[in-house]
């Protein structure tokens, strides 16, 4: 069986990978190895040029120091007895020269046996080349691990958008601002981290399987725990279990969580994602606005040292404070109904079969959600400075405190920004006897057909009885957060590893 497997992979090597595997075969006739440890470098592309840029060639050929580099060569310009060789060491490039007169006869061999992708290391001395560019003088060279498969053309690298996803290994090799957009998301991440260590929250990590579907409104992927024979939601949401801990007695906690939600794909939504929960006791949504406000203003002006971002040729300002407004007035201003209108029902149903919505299935909505529907359609689009939008009802954030002085809304706010969804918070429901009804509502919703709606979680309502502190507690995507703060398309850009359907390299 083996065999069989092996056979198959190699009879779809090309002339090319043929090659690489003689030269690969030379290299254990000569008796090196094709895939060396242990040689190591002692500096950067980055460091070699924060130490030697500004020094002219005399000034160089004063230094005696050498400088162990490595990486895989990008580009190999041969004149026989000699070379170029731009070497990418994952943080930059730099050339390096090897000559027949300045290395060993095995290390020149081994050079003459390099192909464009395979990684070298190298010793030597900083010099200019003849047209003033800096460059290693190689006094030992070693060729560490020999490719196989060829890269793409040098020039022009991967270009189809869906083997840059299924191959990002190659994606990256080939394409710096690919490379460079996910070490930005890197980035993006630690300081966020950073922020809330900064003020006193604990990090925590709380269950990825669920017995029961909760803490957000989606459909969930399931799962089965063999031991306990019983069937397991991936979580949709950490927010329950994290207020279990506001239970509990810590007052300040966040999670860095991959969520699972089983919907559709866009160039905003993937079903494996990232978002960032953080909850405090004591705290409000409005203290949560403030915060945010400070948070993505200070990771701008951390990234690029200014206060905003362009997106697709639009300029987005995260100066402080971020426009406030209600979802009703938003709702007004986008479809130039009336603050009545917005009441009622008859007079949005208008608009919205306009834009092609069902009125059978209009009709069966209340006006609150007649009029989230509305703000979905006409208001979310425009909304491309960071807004605030508050005043969310009740009937669709079964999780959030009611407002005391009108309990048909919640305290609660999203953020917007190019049009996008980027934060939720609210102050949180602690009144257990509130939150069962609420949850028996979902529930009631379920079975009737709604897929998205949440389960009773009793351990919940029970941990609630014990008492939870006043509380505020928000959620951000970071992936959709890393794609609006590094100018990327589509959210696939932004995750090292999107999910794609399963590539098929054999018939059975």
């Amino acid at each position: 069986m083996r065999e069989k497997f092996v056979k198959q992979w190699t009879d779809t090597f090309s002339e090319q990978i043929d090659a690489r595997l003689d030269k690969r075969a030379k290299m254990m006739e000569m008796g090196s190895l094709s895939y060396k440890t242990n040689l190591k470098p002692n500096v950067s592309s980055v460091e070699l040029r924060k130490r030697h840029d500004a020094q002219t060639k005399e000034e160089l050929a004063g230094i005696s120091t050498d400088y162990a580099l490595a990486g895989r060569a990008m580009l190999v310009r041969d004149f026989g007895k000699a070379a170029f060789i731009d070497c990418d060491d994952g943080v930059g490039r730099m050339q390096i020269y090897v000559s027949k007169n300045d290395l060993s006869e095995a290390d020149f061999a081994e050079y003459k046996l390099l192909d464009y992708g395979d990684f070298i290391w190298a010793r030597g001395h900083m010099f200019r080349t003849g047209k003033g560019e800096l460059a290693i003088h190689a006094k030992e060279f070693k060729l560490v691990t020999k490719s196989i498969r060829p890269l793409p053309e040098k020039f022009h690298g991967l270009t189809d958008a869906e083997l840059c996803y299924r191959m990002r290994y190659v994606d990256m090799t080939m394409n710096a601002e690919s490379r460079d957009t996910l070490r930005k998301r890197s980035m993006i991440v630690r300081y966020i981290r950073d922020f809330f260590y900064d003020r006193g929250y604990l990090e925590v990590e709380t269950p990825m399987m669920h017995s029961v579907a909760g803490g957000a409104t989606a459909k969930p992927f399931l799962t089965h725990h063999n031991a306990l024979d019983m069937e397991l939601f991936m979580r949709i949401a950490p927010e329950l279990h994290l207020k279990r801990l506001l239970v509990g007695g810590f007052n300040k906690v966040f999670e860095m969580n991959r969520c699972f939600r089983n919907e559709g794909l866009s160039i905003k939504h993937n079903p494996e994602f990232t978002s960032i929960e953080f909850y405090e006791a004591w705290a409000t949504y409005e203290d949560h606005m403030r915060l945010t406000e400070e948070l993505l203003n200070g990771l701008v002006r951390h990234l690029y040292n200014k206060e905003s971002v362009t997106f697709a040729e639009r300029e987005i300002s995260f100066a402080m404070p971020f426009k406030r407004m209600t979802m009703r007035e938003a709702v007004v201003a986008s479809t130039g109904l009336t603050e009545a209108e917005t009441r009622q029902p008859a007079s949005m149903i208008q608009k919205l079969k306009a834009k092609g919505h069902d009125e059978k299935t209009l009709t069966k909505l209340s006006a609150d959600k007649l009029m989230v529907l509305c703000f979905e359609e006409f208001a979310e689009g425009g909304l491309v400075q960071p807004t605030f939008i508050t005043d969310f009802p009740t009937e669709i954030s079964p999780l959030a405190r009611r407002n005391d002085k009108n309990p048909d809304v919640v305290d609660r706010f999203e953020l917007f920004v190019n049009g996008w969804e980027i934060a939720n918070a609210f102050n949180e429901l602690n009144n257990p006897t509130d939150q069962l009804e609420r949850f028996s509502e979902q529930a009631e919703a379920k079975a009737s057909g709604d897929e998205e709606a949440c389960d009773v979680d009793y351990d919940y309502v029970r941990a609630l009885e014990y008492g939870m502190p006043p509380a505020a507690g928000e959620g951000i995507g970071i992936d959709r957060l890393c794609m609006l703060l590094t100018n990327s398309p589509s959210i696939r850009d932004v995750i090292l590893f999107p999910l794609l359907k399963k590539e098929e390299f054999f018939e059975d």
